[in-house]
């Protein structure tokens, strides 16, 4: 416990890695070479198409490669899965394998029939992870490992939300260009083919100064309406932050089999909460109060970073649009980093940069997307912007 409480200080640094994988997302996009000559279309138009968009069924492979600036942490994982910091889970935990495609180039298999079976597998040489929903089951299977976990769940179908929607495509791109507004640009970039599909290519790009965010762009199948392609580029040039894509697709249903799952011979096989004794587990009541000592409950583990989390609780947001920053007081001064657990003192000494100002000193932890600034007295300031913003925002703070 002592060993789990000392690295729940560092919380901050990690929770920087987690919000850039959070906002990058899994959109598939890889563009093939080629510009198909496909009829003009305006960005209102595009959006309106991707909005009137129903695609139920499809399966396909693409692959996800992914830049963050980050120093490995494909170890640093390992130990902590292994126990070393935070106790140990079993390796076909979803959340633990997905950490692993925040870095590095990965093939994944997927596939998809409404919203009660899906499938996606994660391929490495021989080796397979295979994430299955067949209805009320959820499977999780590591063929290296030779592990299974296995979850019952409510069924897929739920009550629509109550809130009031757009009603109509030209509605829904209505609202999204008007909540662009004055700090957004978006245009159509061309045409592009993925996949051995043509599509049309969404431009997305800030018009503020500060941001990290170079540009993103999204390929649209110009038949169905589904997106294809996601790039992700920042300001500091080089490889995308995020460059994955299909490089096949079927919009055909599976077949029913491709969903079926029986757990191999001799494996191992973990029930989750929602069946039977979870080995590895506790219950979601002793899961809160193990947060709320530790770290104040959810606020204080992500520090207020997420949108909307924390409000009311100390959080606070400066500006707008691209250049938004959320701050949050934890309320008790900084560690050192020469204080961290042996296995997570390298990586964060390589993701922090000392910075001072009129708010006195403190630490930026970067990626080449989210950057946070923790000063020395324990204040965040956290956003898709540049270095220079976070200092200019604490420096204003004073």
């Amino acid at each position: 416990m002592a060993e789990t409480r000392k690295a729940s200080r560092y919380v901050v640094p990690f929770a920087v890695a987690g919000v850039a994988a959070a906002t990058i997302g899994l959109v598939p996009a890889l563009a093939a070479s080629g510009d198909p000559d496909l009829p003009e279309i305006t960005a209102q138009q595009l959006i309106e198409k991707i909005a009137a968009s129903d695609t139920q069924t499809l399966s396909g492979t693409f692959k996800v490669s992914t830049d963050l600036g980050l120093p490995s942490v494909a170890g640093l994982a390992d130990s902590f899965a292994s126990g070393g910091a935070t106790g140990g889970t079993p390796s076909t935990d979803p959340t633990e394998m997905l950490t692993k495609l925040i870095s590095g180039t990965h093939t994944l298999r997927v596939a998809a029939d409404g919203p009660d079976r899906q499938k996606l597998t994660i391929l490495d040489g021989s080796d397979e992870y295979s994430l299955i929903h067949n209805g009320d089951d959820v499977w999780a299977y590591d063929s290296k490992s030779n592990e299974v976990f296995h979850e019952k769940g409510e069924a897929a179908d739920r009550p629509a939300e109550e809130k009031e929607l757009p009603g109509t495509p030209k509605e829904l791109a209505d609202e999204v260009l008007k909540a662009a507004g004055d700090t957004t640009s978006i245009t159509v970039g061309g045409t592009a083919t993925v996949a051995g599909r043509d599509a049309y290519q969404l431009v997305i790009k800030p018009k503020q100064s500060g941001s990290t965010v170079e540009s993103v762009k999204i390929a649209v199948d110009a038949k169905t309406g589904t997106p294809l392609k996601f790039t992700l580029a920042s300001v500091e040039g080089g490889k995308p932050v995020l460059d994955a894509g299909f490089t096949k697709v079927d919009f055909a249903k599976p077949a029913a089999s491709t969903f079926d799952f029986k757990a191999p011979k001799g494996a191992k096989v973990t029930e989750g909460m929602g069946e039977g004794p979870a080995e590895h587990g506790k219950s979601p009541e002793d899961v809160e109060k193990d947060l709320e000592k530790e770290f104040g409950g959810l606020d204080g583990l992500f520090g207020g970073m997420a949108p909307g989390a924390g409000e009311g609780k100390g959080m606070n947001v400066i500006g707008e649009g691209w250049t938004t920053i959320a701050t949050y007081d934890t309320g008790a001064k900084a560690p050192k980093t020469d204080e961290a657990p042996k296995e997570i003192q390298g990586f964060l000494d390589s993701l922090g940069d000392e910075v001072d100002g009129k708010f006195g000193s403190g630490t930026v932890f970067k990626t080449k997307i989210v950057n946070a600034l923790m000063t020395d007295d324990g204040k965040v300031y956290v956003g898709a912007v540049t270095k220079q913003a976070l200092v200019d925002a604490a420096n204003a703070a004073k």
